[in-house]
């Protein structure tokens, strides 16, 4: 199978790509198709796909009351309307169709399924775990924002439940274990309790010192380098303690990354 690699620039997709994106038969190929994307257009289309026409103004009544209109929070806005949706109508299939379709930006609007109900922890992190391993970038970032609050709320509770994540053999598990507790994460909120007490998160860090896949390495390192804006003490210690415990290339890539931030 030939791998697109996307555009370059948003104007530079081409139209048929395009109306593939926003009609939902193909997946984005990069952050400009991903931005690309007409998240309302998207929905008309799947929701017809689905014979599910009757949820669409309810849907755009949301979007169109929100305050901000970033793509972010639009398509958070459409996971928790469908969500919304599924009760009013008592549809029980709606959640695994999302979360199958062929559109990366759909099946980033079934986490919001989980994100949003009223499990526990511990069963949202279960649930999540196939879009966590999901073959689509978008749809692992989303993943791991969508428990976000619940993981900050419950950050303890997170650390215990994340840490056997970070042997598994998939190298998109590891990665949400470390991704999803950044103290100053992307696109979301800081976690404060890490910013001045990043030792709470030693169990998920420590596994991952040497990990062989660049993606979970660079977690790690952003990781550190997001705690050394507040913590340079502890990300200094412990980079020292990990010179001393490795000389792999790895963990050498990860201190140096990692202590980007810190004049010498």
């Amino acid at each position: 199978m030939t791998i697109r690699k996307g555009a370059r620039t948003i104007a530079q997709i081409p139209p048929e790509i395009r109306e593939q994106l926003n009609n939902g038969s193909i997946e984005s190929a990069n952050l400009n198709e991903w931005l690309a994307i007409n998240p309302k257009q998207l929905l008309e289309a799947v929701l017809l796909q689905l014979n599910r026409k009757d949820y669409l103004n309810d849907i755009l009544t949301d979007i169109a009351n929100l305050k901000k209109q970033t793509v972010t929070v639009v398509n958070e806005t459409i996971g928790v309307s469908l969500l919304t949706q599924s009760y009013l109508y008592n549809d029980t299939t709606l959640f695994e169709k999302l979360a199958t379709h062929p559109s990366d930006t759909v099946r980033c609007w079934a986490t919001y399924f989980i994100g949003k109900s009223e499990l526990s922890l511990e069963e949202k992190l279960e649930r999540m775990r196939p879009f966590a391993a999901d073959s689509h970038f978008g749809v692992r970032e989303i993943s791991w924002i969508a428990l976000r609050a619940d993981i900050t709320e419950n950050l303890e509770q997170a650390i215990r439940l994340l840490t056997p994540w970070t042997i598994s053999e998939n190298e998109y598990i590891r990665r949400f274990a470390c991704e999803s507790i950044r103290p100053r994460g992307v696109w979301c909120k800081h976690i404060e309790a890490l910013k001045e007490t990043p030792e709470l998160a030693t169990a998920i860090l420590e596994p991952l010192k040497s990990d062989t896949s660049k993606y979970v390495r660079d977690s790690v390192a952003n990781w550190l380098n997001d705690a050394s804006k507040t913590r340079p003490d502890f990300v200094v210690n412990l980079c020292k303690k990990w010179e001393k415990e490795s000389q792999s290339k790895e963990t050498a890539a990860i201190i140096k990354r990692a202590l980007r931030s810190i004049k010498p």
